[in-house]
C-alpha cells in the first residue's frame, strides 16, 4: 500500500518545464491521464482516456473542458497543473481517495476556475469534510453543484445555508444520508 502511495505522489509531481514547453492544457491532460482521469476538450464529444492517444497538433489547440476524475489518483501536490486551465466548466470528483478539504480549497483558490468552472460533482469522497465544502465558495460563477456520500461532512445544515448565501445562483442538489 505504501508503494502505491508513493507511486501515485511521483504522478502527481508537477513538471514546470513540460507546461511551458507544451501548454497547460496538454500537460494538464497529460497528469489527469497518468493519474486515471479523463479530459474532454472544446467542441469535442467524446472522452480522452488513452494517454497515447493524446491528440497533437498546434501549441495550444485542444483546450480542456471537463474533467472526470472518477477512481483516479489525483492530489493536492498535482493541482498547480490547474492553474493555467482557461476553459474548464464541469469538473467530477468521484470515489478519489487523494481528494480532501485542501483540494477543494486549492480548486477554489485557482483564478481561472473561479471565472470557468459551472458544474461540480464530489461523490464518494471520504476524506471531504464541511471546511472543505465551505472553501468553493470562492468559485463565484458555480452554477450547480452535486454532493453524494460524503460521510465527513457533519453540520450539513449550517454548511449548505452558508455556501448557498455565499453562492446565490447556485443550484445545490445533495444525496447524503
Amino acid at each position: 500500500r505504501a508503494f502505491w502511495g508513493w507511486l501515485n505522489a511521483v504522478f502527481n509531481k508537477v513538471d514546470y518545464e513540460r507546461i511551458q514547453a507544451v501548454g497547460p492544457d496538454r500537460a494538464a491532460s497529460e497528469w489527469l491521464l497518468r493519474c486515471g482521469a479523463l479530459v474532454r476538450y472544446q467542441g469535442s464529444p467524446k472522452w480522452q482516456q488513452d494517454y497515447n492517444g493524446l491528440p497533437t497538433g498546434p501549441l495550444g489547440k485542444y483546450k480542456i473542458e471537463a474533467i472526470n476524475a472518477t477512481d483516479s489518483c489525483i492530489m493536492y501536490r498535482g493541482f498547480d497543473y490547474l492553474d493555467g486551465l482557461e476553459h474548464v466548466t464541469d469538473i467530477r470528483l468521484e470515489k478519489c481517495i487523494y481528494i480532501q478539504d485542501e483540494c477543494l480549497q486549492r480548486l477554489s483558490e485557482t483564478n481561472n476556475l473561479q471565472k470557468s468552472l459551472l458544474q461540480l460533482k464530489i461523490i464518494s469522497c471520504g476524506n471531504v469534510t464541511d471546511k472543505g465544502i465551505l472553501a468553493l465558495h470562492k468559485l463565484t460563477n458555480l452554477e450547480y453543484l452535486y454532493l453524494s456520500d460524503l460521510p465527513g461532512i457533519r453540520e450539513k445544515e449550517t454548511t449548505f445555508h452558508t455556501l448557498k448565501q455565499a453562492l446565490p445562483k447556485l443550484e445545490l442538489e445533495l444525496d447524503l444520508e
